[in-house]
């Protein structure tokens, strides 16, 4: 047995790994293979720019977004620590400690629109793991391969659509002045419903209305997950008389509870984000009770009211509840799914 290492370059690890093996290897290999695989050094990673220049600048465009809008702004989170004035800066503003936070549970407002993104955010939640799930197994039980692809091109569409287009096509949509829901409902005897102007239905049309826009690409996932299990699963269930019911409920199902179990786990960490693009664009004075979420509190207090230090505390609250969040769930996902990033 020869092996030609005159050119090879490999990393630390899997250098450390190939000579680990071929070392605990049956003595059927020569000493000199040996020896010549050991003394491969291995090659150093660095970034080679004269090489890779394009791939770098392909991530420019990206590197620069996150730097400029959300790595710049941080030194004015000092705003939720003062009474800012923008007329003094944020070097001449008068130091308040944590009295903006503890206004946070002593505002109504604050903590009404703390309930409302819980609320909405957990039936989002809740609702995209049930429809992607649903609709994955339904359309993995579809044969027409033609069929399929017609239906996943068009669940998949809305998802690329923003809030600020479809939020037109919604309010003419459940307008009760000729809005063609309402008109469907007429024909069946139900008088006309203000979705977007009563405040017990608008949690519900908000839920609706995103779930109805990302279902299609959220299935993706599921759809992989489905395409991964053993086929011979399928086969051995069918030879043992299983018919396709039984083979979904005992083996696709099961497959997929993993792949569920690290969704759901992950979602969590976005249990105070309720969408600000989808609530900006569909709210109204009328539903601000029921409706109105951190994100848009916190911009009518700051933009629109000018209380620039107690909108930055707010944020600010969010964020670190936020990224709480997400370490617990990254934690619970490694626990009971063996998923980790790093």
């Amino acid at each position: 047995m020869t092996i030609d290492v005159s050119c090879v370059k490999i990393s630390y690890m899997r250098y450390m790994k190939l000579s680990n093996q071929l070392l605990s290897a049956p003595s059927t290999l020569s000493d000199k293979t040996r020896e010549a695989v050991v003394s491969v050094k291995p090659a150093r990673s660095k970034w080679n720019l004269k090489r890779n220049w394009q791939l770098h600048m392909m991530l420019m465009p990206a590197f620069l977004l996150v730097l400029v809008f959300h790595y710049f702004p941080l030194p004015g989170l000092v705003m939720a620590f003062q009474s800012f004035k923008p007329w003094l800066g944020i070097a001449g503003s008068p130091w308040v400690g944590f009295e903006q936070f503890e206004k946070i549970l002593m505002v109504s407002q604050a903590r009404q629109a703390i309930i409302n993104t819980l609320v909405i955010a957990s039936l989002k939640i809740s609702c995209h793991l049930v429809v992607p799930f649903t609709f994955a197994i339904l359309l993995s039980e579809t044969r027409n391969v033609v069929f399929k692809r017609i239906v996943q091109s068009f669940v998949y569409l809305p998802h690329f659509l923003s809030w600020v287009i479809l939020s037109g096509i919604f309010l003419d949509m459940f307008s009760t002045d000729g809005g063609i829901v309402n008109q469907a409902l007429g024909l069946i005897g139900i008088r006309p419903i203000f979705f977007l102007g009563d405040r017990n239905w608008f949690r519900f049309t908000v839920v609706f209305t995103d779930v109805w826009k990302n279902f299609g690409y959220s299935a993706i996932v599921y759809l992989a997950a489905i395409t991964g299990i053993d086929p011979n699963l399928y086969e051995a269930a069918y030879i043992d008389g299983a018919n396709r019911l039984q083979q979904t409920w005992y083996i696709t199902i099961p497959g997929m509870i993993p792949i569920t179990i690290v969704v759901g786990t992950l979602a969590l960490g976005n249990v105070l984000n309720a969408g600000f693009d989808q609530i900006f664009n569909l709210y109204n004075p009328l539903v601000y009770s029921t409706g109105y979420i951190i994100d848009t509190y916190v911009y009518r207090v700051s933009l629109i009211a000018g209380d620039y230090g107690f909108g930055t505390a707010v944020g600010m609250f969010k964020s670190v509840v936020s990224f709480i969040l997400i370490i617990i769930a990254y934690r619970l996902a490694y626990k009971f799914a063996n998923y980790r990033i790093f």
